[in-house]
């Protein structure tokens, strides 16, 4: 495998995000955010305070020199809505800003392209606590918070994404992640995935408003496929269709402009009382770029009556290996859904915005950190994506999540995707694992090594 492979314009790139990374979380002007409050209130995994993130906001030279050195192209960050916006309105916090611009022009000194994610899921508190996204003034909020960041850093960041995977906030308020009491609330979920894709397509309005011609706009979803991918069971079939129709198509089907597939799944049916006059065409937005999340299918299985329920496993022996996260692995799923959704209206093009793999790393006692099998996966996922192209799937760009070990959300620190290891124990010091030179030598050289090779040499750490 060859980097020419992908085609001379393809983007290689590293992601991550505000809250997971930054810490710094109550300096410099900055509000908390939900997830501030759900470390509060403990609802993080062995109840770890994770608002200290792994202080990019302090190392923030010392990790864009990292992130160089590995020989991608572009660094993917997001913005944290509370550093910038405090209650989520305004007015604009210039010193929380500036930070922003620290980031912008240290990845432009560095030779490497900014790609923007205006929100990644820290919703200002403030708004939370008026009704978080079930709120449908929200939208307004949201759009108005994306335009004014388009016009603070419109003038160095040409690619821009709108939303990351609103299907995944979606599953935190079905939960009741943010809510005074966990708990289901399915009516709240429904409400908010529509406002969601309102805002979505709203903010990316605003943005082509006042950033320069050439900008590009896109958006990510988390994009997965029931499996096994080819049936000819009826039933399950359709089981499968609901549970993709919800989780892909409730999202593009609207940017799209074709409304929400109600046919083709029930969980989507209770949203119609939240759609109003107009909404149809209000939530439809001609995206530049279509920004894929694929970390794993969705396995199913035929159950009598219901037709399909999820299970843990595919019956493939590659399959059979889940991620600390429990997202089991198949990167043939990564190929279907590229050829599936190569003709939606939504997807112009692909960008493959992440992609990685959680699991507990090896540590030798010489310091070196073993992680062979997120170096398998990241290659069969890239094989996947090659694969696609030669079907003729436009794909051009991939993004390997993360560059560093970070805040899993819900799972604190007990789940590492980094290319970078950080010592929790040792004042966050960050370590190259095994990937991050297999990485460096398949950009830099331009043919993937092989494992043994990849943490034998050219060691930096």
């Amino acid at each position: 495998m060859r980097t020419t492979d992908f085609g001379a314009d393809f983007t290689w790139g590293v992601a991550s995000a505000a809250f997971q990374v930054e810490g710094a979380w109550d300096r410099d002007g900055k509000a908390p955010s939900v997830w501030d409050e759900a470390c509060r209130r403990g609802r993080v995994r062995g109840g770890t305070d994770c608002r200290d993130g792994i202080d990019a906001f302090d190392r923030l030279d010392e990790d864009l020199d990292l992130i160089a050195a590995l020989g991608v192209g572009a660094n993917r960050f997001s913005v944290s809505w509370p550093r910038v916006f405090g209650d989520g309105r305004g007015p604009w916090n210039a010193a929380g800003g500036a930070y922003y611009d620290r980031l912008i022009d240290g990845c432009l000194e560095r030779g490497l392209e900014p790609w923007l994610t205006v929100h990644h899921w820290d919703l200002p508190l403030a708004l939370q606590q008026e009704g978080g996204w079930a709120r449908r003034g929200i939208v307004e909020d949201f759009a108005g918070f994306a335009e004014e960041v388009g016009r603070r850093y419109g003038d160095r960041v040409r690619h821009w994404m709108v939303f990351n995977e609103p299907l995944s906030v979606v599953g935190h308020i079905a939960g009741g992640v943010h809510a005074r009491r966990l708990g289901p609330r399915p009516l709240e979920a429904l409400a908010s995935m529509h406002h969601m894709n309102l805002a979505i397509a709203e903010a990316g309005r605003r943005l082509r408003d006042v950033l320069p011609s050439g900008a590009q706009v896109g958006t990510t979803n988390v994009f997965t496929l029931a499996s096994p991918f080819h049936t000819d069971d009826g039933r399950l079939r359709r089981a499968q269709r609901a549970a993709e129709a919800f989780a892909v198509d409730g999202f593009l089907d609207p940017l799209a402009g074709r409304g929400y597939p109600f046919d083709d799944s029930p969980f989507l049916r209770p949203m119609r009382r939240f759609v109003r006059d107009g909404d149809e065409a209000a939530m439809a937005f001609d995206v530049d770029f279509m920004g894929v999340q694929y970390y794993g299918p969705l396995p199913m299985r035929r159950v009598p009556l219901l037709g399909g329920l999820p299970t843990a496993w595919e019956r493939t022996s590659e399959a059979r290996v889940r991620s600390s996260v429990g997202i089991p692995v198949d990167a043939r799923g990564l190929t279907e859904l590229l050829r599936r959704y190569r003709h939606h209206p939504a997807c112009p093009r692909f960008v493959i915005t992440e992609s990685g793999f959680g699991m507990n790393d090896r540590v030798d006692g010489d310091g070196r950190i073993h992680d062979d099998l997120r170096i398998w996966v990241a290659r069969t996922h890239l094989q996947a994506v090659r694969e696609a192209q030669r079907d003729g799937v436009a794909v051009d760009g991939f993004f390997q999540w993360s560059y560093a070990d970070n805040i899993e959300w819900v799972l604190g620190r007990s789940a590492r995707f980094g290319l970078v290891h950080v010592d929790y124990d040792d004042d966050m010091r960050r370590r190259p694992k095994d990937s991050y030179h297999w990485f460096r030598r398949f950009l830099t050289e331009g043919t993937a090594p092989d494992v043994a090779a990849a943490g034998a040499a050219d060691r930096t750490d």
